[in-house]
């Protein structure tokens, strides 16, 4: 019998395009469920997800996963094609470390410094930056953090290429520079060229957009 595999998800949805920019790495075929959000959540995504709500799930033979992470484990395990985790345990650690890192630290941080204003906002920058400084130095001269490919942090990290810099110009404010994070803006600029990143990651416009009509803080 055929699998089925099935993507909820949200077009501005950072957290949701990361599980679909995994699967077309892999060269996995899904089908693909836009949720009219933040209005009009569908039956099937409270279903899912009843507890969090929100995208992304992806629906595996009937059976639902959700929160990013855990998604992108769960298609790195059963899809063995393209590894998004290294090998060793050590180093799959690391890369489990990093990931959680970047949306523990770096985007709460950001979206802190979009929802204040004053000193609160110059404090949230401020632990962005920190947050950002740790990633720059763990990149270090690499190209990708995934070495040759991209890799499970790399993944993770798209939030950084395509909504940070969105979020800067939205709320006025800048966290990313060339001078402080060469090693990052060189790694965003590269992987932004990556033939299934660039079909993925909406254009900053798009989204910048969106976060004007819908973001309230």
């Amino acid at each position: 019998m055929a699998e089925q595999l099935q993507v909820f998800g949200f077009w501005e949805s950072a957290f949701s395009r990361r599980v679909e920019l995994a699967l077309k790495l892999k060269g996995i075929e899904y089908q693909y469920f836009e949720e009219d959000l933040p209005h009009n959540k569908s039956h099937l995504l409270l279903q899912y997800n009843p507890i969090h709500k929100k995208v992304p799930v992806l629906v595996h033979n009937g059976k639902p996963i959700s929160e990013s992470l855990v998604i992108l484990e769960y298609i790195d395990e059963n899809w063995k094609t393209n590894p998004l985790l290294p090998q060793h345990p050590h180093d799959r650690a690391v890369a489990r470390f990093w990931a959680k890192f970047i949306d523990d630290k770096v985007v709460v941080a950001v979206v802190k410094a979009a929802g204040s204003k004053g000193e609160e906002r110059e404090k949230a920058v401020e632990e962005a930056g920190e947050a950002l400084g740790a990633l720059e130095k763990e990149l270090g001269s690499r190209t990708l953090f995934g070495g040759e490919r991209v890799g499970f942090v790399d993944v993770v990290g798209s939030v950084i290429v395509g909504w940070v810099p969105a979020i800067e110009e939205c709320f006025g404010f800048e966290v990313l520079r060339v001078n402080k994070f060469p090693n990052l803006m060189k790694w965003s600029e590269e992987f932004a060229k990556h033939g299934v990143v660039k079909e993925i990651l909406p254009p900053k416009h798009e989204i910048v957009a969106f976060m004007e009509a819908n973001w309230k803080f």
